[in-house]
């Protein structure tokens, strides 16, 4: 599925979970969709602007140019997906999971190199 506009849907009871699912390219722009779960889904060039994800599950989900922009991700579940870039100061963040693998993901815009030493 590539493209989809899950935007335009009538949000009464609008619920979804998805797994192993392909949905590039497709907007969820201004969605209410807490709690929703997508597992080892392709997410990438996502538009989840203004988008409230709150509660809701990242399982291996790849997010490669997925766009978080004012969105509601409190309390989302981001620890093993990747390719994500996420800016803490437009989105709220509050309580949400990442790992330590993914943390250039939220620095990403201040163009540092981050690097482990061993």
């Amino acid at each position: 599925m590539l493209g989809l506009h899950f935007d335009s849907c009538n949000e009464f009871g609008l619920s979804f979970s998805f797994e192993n699912c392909i949905l590039n390219h497709s907007t969820f722009f201004k969605t209410k969709i807490k709690k929703t779960i997508f597992k080892n889904t392709q997410l990438q060039e996502v538009d989840f602007t203004e988008c409230d994800l709150a509660d809701s599950l990242f399982d291996n989900c790849d997010l490669t140019r997925a766009t978080f922009d004012n969105t509601v991700i409190e309390k989302v579940d981001f620890r093993t997906s990747y390719n994500y870039s996420i800016d803490p100061e437009k989105n709220r963040i509050k309580k949400a999971k990442f790992s330590i693998h993914g943390i250039s993901g939220l620095l990403e815009k201040y163009n540092l190199i981050i690097d482990s030493i061993n």
